[in-house]
This record gives structure tokens, C-alpha cells and sequence, in this order.
């Protein structure tokens, strides 16, 4: 996705910019690419030093698709040597990367009011929470996340919960062209760390939660919290929104560089007691689909209602409502959107309504521990017999969550179907093992436990033949995602697709 009519730059003029030397010769540049695979005729071509390969070892494809010049380091000027188009050299061109690409792309986040939100759990939701109250003001807004790349009615599926700087920024130039004035976006910790939102300053950023997820990458929850906390840097946001429902988010709230308010959705909050915003009087019945809370503020108190069911998403509501309201949207109108905002693709959908003999079939995103636990507490109030989940943990991740995942399963629903999630390289039933390993710490006798061993598709169709019609089955770890990856190869999947189809093949044979 990009625009159609990108202004044109001169690349001595990039390079005068940022303190660069003066390219062998000058050209006209009219995008930015960080992919060979993406690139465009026009493009700079951003050859970064990679995990396993460096980037400059594909600039002759680069160029071959129509590079006119590479911005790279040190260490790939050889790469690019012979290549017939002049390289821009950056001691460490990711750090700049965010910058060029803004600059290239003439400043696209100017008269855009764009909202971020990060955390380990409910960033998703949140973000399409305050899109809702946003649309309810601007006439075209864009969504930016785990799910979608969405721009009006435009969309295509994101490869990641946040793109890299020169997609970003092309993104942010064709809202321009679409007359998109207002835009809300996911920021995970991965982007902050690698300078994918560099060059834009956000009018308003929200913080969530932050539990165990990602260590693999950021070391420890120190270093997690401190990548996290670089959205609420001067010079990346305006202003924040922090819920202290946890230690993180008070730590956030003192530490932050901006200004910020801060939202206690939890009547057990660690910052309860001094947050500007208190949730209160939340109420889940047995037949809501949502739930219904309190929210009071600054010399105000108003009736709330988030469209998903359980605590988890009364906080997400409750925080995307004061982010929209610091975004400038009056408060009536948001509580009004988000009571509605309900269709939010794997998070607590509702694939299948209980009735003519099929249980409630719920998808959900939930992939961490502190997530489950909050999925599983928000399934609970909905179900009148057994609590049924399929579920499995991801492979060439913290290995450390895989037991925690089990014994929460375990200890909070009573038919475990364990499966596969995306395995990546690692085999399989070695994830399942260490998943079962904690499910008997907490069910020694393995009561109402099943191992799915060929699918995971073949696991929702167990669970489906499991449950009565006053069952629930609740499937998570994927959520909307459209793949699965399987020693390296993505096959085309998707948890709600394969609860419908089960469904229709069921109805069939009747």
C-alpha cells in the first residue's frame, strides 16, 4: 500500500539532511523500501545489517526492480560496489531509518491524529476500540495492527503488528491521499526496540499491561519494560494514557517524559488509590455478551459498556475511551462507539452462538500466561456447563511460558484439548510435552485431557465432538492470524474458518 502520487526528493538534498557524505551523483527518489521484494521504481533501497544475512546482499535485486540509490552501513558498501547507483553510508542506518523515510515521504504524519497503543496484552482490542470513537468524528480513519492494514474501506492483512518505517510512512502518505485525517495504531515493544516508528510523533499513546512475553528477545521483564517505555519518550508521543493496574504501568506513569493520565480499571489496581480515572461497579451476567461498568474521572462519573465480555476487556475499554477523549473526541461519543465496537477479528469472537446442538465456539488471541488466565475468567460467566479450550504455545519462543500456559489451562477449564500453534522449527509434540508438563503439575491425573497429535484443525473438531450444547469451546493463541508455520512453511489456516466448516460438515450429515 502505497501512494499514488509520492513527492519527489533529491538524494544530495537527503543526504544534506542528515549529515551524510555527498552521493557519487544525484537522483530523483519517490519512496523507500527495506525489502528487495517491495521494491518500486523510485525506491531508495534500505540495506540494514540483518539477523543472518545482511541487507545489502539483495541490493542488486534492488536495483534490478528499480532501486535508483541504497542507503546503507559500513559494513555493505562492498555489496553495493558495481552496482551502477550511488549508496548513501550511515553509521547505523536503522536508527535513521524512521527519519528518511518521513522526510521522503514529505512528513505524511502532519494533520493526521494518530493514537498509538503498546503492552504485552489487549493492544489490539484497545485499537480498534478508539478507531471506533475516532470514525465517530473524523469521516475516514485508518487501523494499523496485528490484524489489518486498514485505510477507509481499503485493506489488506499486516504481516506484523507494526511495519517498518518506510511502509509505515508510505501508509501515513496514502491516508493523505484518501482524505484519512485520524488513524490508530498497535506499537509492540519489537517496533520501539528496532526504530520501525521513528519520525513520527504520536498525538497520543496508551499503555496497557505488561506481563511475561517476547523474553526471548528482550532479555528479561526489565528490559521489556524499558523498550516499551520508549513510546512515552519526548519526541515520540504528546501525551499518554497509562493503566496502573499493574507494577509496570505505575513505574510508566512516574517515569514517562510526557504528560500523562492514568486509568486504574481493577477494583486490586496497584496504583487504584492516585489514578485520575477509576473503573467501578463492572458487572458481567451470565447471557452479556458485554459488560457494563462505571467510569469516573476528573469531576464526572458515567455509565460505560464494552461490547466484549470479562475484566480484561472492561480495562481495554475503559483506557480506550480516555485515549480517545485526550485524542479530542467528547465523551459521549465514545462511550457511545465503543458500546458497539464488537466485531474485532480473534479477539472473544463468537464464531459459533450456542443453540441446535453446538456449544459456544469462541476465538481468541490469548498467547500468553496472563492472558489465558484472562481469557479463561472472561468464558467462565458465559458458561453453563464445561469450559472447553484448544490450545497449544508458540515454537522458537520464550520456552519458559509453554508449562506456565498448561497448569493455567489446567486449573481454569475443564476439558483441555492441547495442540499445535505455530511450531516455526522446533518438533511439535516437544512443545506439546512441555505444555503437558505443567498441565499435571496442576491435574496429576490427567482427567478431561487430550493430545491432539495431527492438526490443529483435527483439535477444534475434537473439541467440537467433546462438548454438549451447554458447553463452551474457546480456541487460543492465533486468534485471527491466517497462517500456521510449520518447519518454516506457511500453509494457509484459520481458527474460525475451521470451527464454520466443522460446523457445516456436522450439518450436513444430519
Amino acid at each position: 500500500m502505497r501512494p499514488e502520487r509520492a513527492p519527489e526528493r533529491r538524494l544530495r538534498d537527503l543526504a544534506s539532511a542528515f549529515g551524510l557524505a555527498a552521493p557519487s551523483r544525484d537522483v530523483t527518489i519517490s519512496g523507500v523500501s527495506l525489502s528487495s521484494r517491495e521494491v518500486l521504481a523510485g525506491d531508495l533501497f534500505a540495506a540494514l545489517h540483518g539477523l543472518k544475512v545482511h541487507g545489502a546482499a539483495h541490493a542488486r535485486d534492488a536495483v534490478d526492480a528499480g532501486a535508483v540509490a541504497i542507503l546503507t552501513d559500513a559494513a555493505g558498501v562492498d555489496l553495493c560496489a558495481g552496482l551502477g547507483v550511488p549508496v548513501l553510508v550511515a553509521p547505523d542506518p536503522r536508527a535513521i531509518l524512521g527519519a528518511v523515510s518521513a522526510w521522503v515521504y514529505g512528513n505524511p504524519a502532519e494533520g493526521i491524529m494518530v493514537v498509538g497503543v503498546t503492552g504485552t496484552n489487549g493492544k489490539t482490542t484497545t485499537s480498534y476500540f478508539v478507531q471506533a470513537a475516532l470514525a465517530a468524528v473524523h469521516r475516514t480513519t485508518a487501523v494499523l495492527g496485528t490484524v489489518e492494514l486498514r485505510i477507509g474501506d481499503l485493506a489488506v492483512e499486516s504481516p506484523r503488528t507494526t511495519v517498518e518505517a518506510p511502509v509505515l510512512h508510505g501508509l501515513l502518505a496514502l491516508m493523505h491521499e484518501r482524505g484519512a485525517t485520524a488513524c490508530s495504531m498497535e506499537v509492540s515493544s519489537h517496533a520501539l526496540a528496532l526504530h520501525r516508528v521513528d519520525g513520527l510523533v504520536f498525538d497520543v499513546v496508551g499503555f496497557t499491561n505488561l506481563s511475561r512475553d517476547h523474553l526471548d528477545f528482550h532479555g528479561d521483564m526489565d528490559g521489556y519494560y524499558r523498550d516499551k517505555a520508549r513510546l512515552f519518550a519526548a519526541g515520540q508521543a504528546r501525551r499518554g494514557v497509562v493503566c496502573v493496574d499493574d507494577q509496570w504501568g505505575v513505574r510508566l506513569a512516574t517515569e514517562a517524559a510526557i504528560p500523562v493520565v492514568t486509568v486504574a480499571t481493577r477494583d486490586d489496581a496497584v496504583g487504584r488509590a492516585d489514578a485520575d480515572w477509576v473503573v467501578a461497579d463492572a458487572t458481567v451476567g451470565l447471557d452479556s455478551v458485554g459488560s457494563a461498568f462505571t467510569l469516573r474521572g476528573p469531576d464526572i462519573e458515567v455509565a460505560a459498556h464494552s461490547p466484549l465480555p470479562g475484566v480484561v476487556n472492561v480495562s481495554n475499554a475503559a483506557l480506550a475511551i480516555v485515549m480517545a477523549v485526550e485524542a479530542g473526541v467528547p465523551l459521549d461519543t465514545v462511550i457511545a462507539a465503543v458500546a458497539v465496537a464488537h466485531e474485532i477479528p480473534g479477539r472473544m469472537e463468537r464464531v459459533i452462538e450456542r443453540g441446535g446442538g453446538f456449544p459456544l465456539c469462541i476465538v481468541d488471541y490469548a498467547h500468553t500466561p496472563d492472558a489465558l488466565v484472562l481469557a479463561l475468567e472472561a468464558v467462565r460467566p458465559i458458561t453453563p456447563e464445561r469450559l472447553v479450550i484448544v490450545f497449544g504455545s508458540d515454537g522458537d519462543r520464550d520456552r519458559g511460558k509453554r508449562p506456565m500456559m498448561g497448569e493455567i489451562a489446567a486449573r481454569y477449564a475443564d476439558v483441555l484439548v492441547v495442540t499445535d500453534e505455530n511450531p516455526r522449527s522446533e518438533p511439535p509434540e516437544q512443545i506439546r510435552a512441555e505444555i503437558l508438563a505443567g498441565v499435571r503439575a496442576a491435574r496429576p491425573d490427567g482427567r478431561d485431557v487430550h493430545e491432539a497429535t495431527v492438526s490443529r484443525a483435527q483439535a477444534i473438531r475434537d473439541a467440537l465432538d467433546l462438548a454438549t450444547e451447554r458447553d463452551t469451546i474457546v480456541v487460543t493463541g492465533k486468534g485471527h492470524e491466517p497462517t500456521q508455520e510449520i518447519a518454516g512453511v506457511f500453509h494457509r489456516y484459520n481458527d474460525r474458518t475451521v470451527f464454520l466448516a466443522a460446523r457445516a460438515e456436522r450439518e450436513a450429515a444430519e
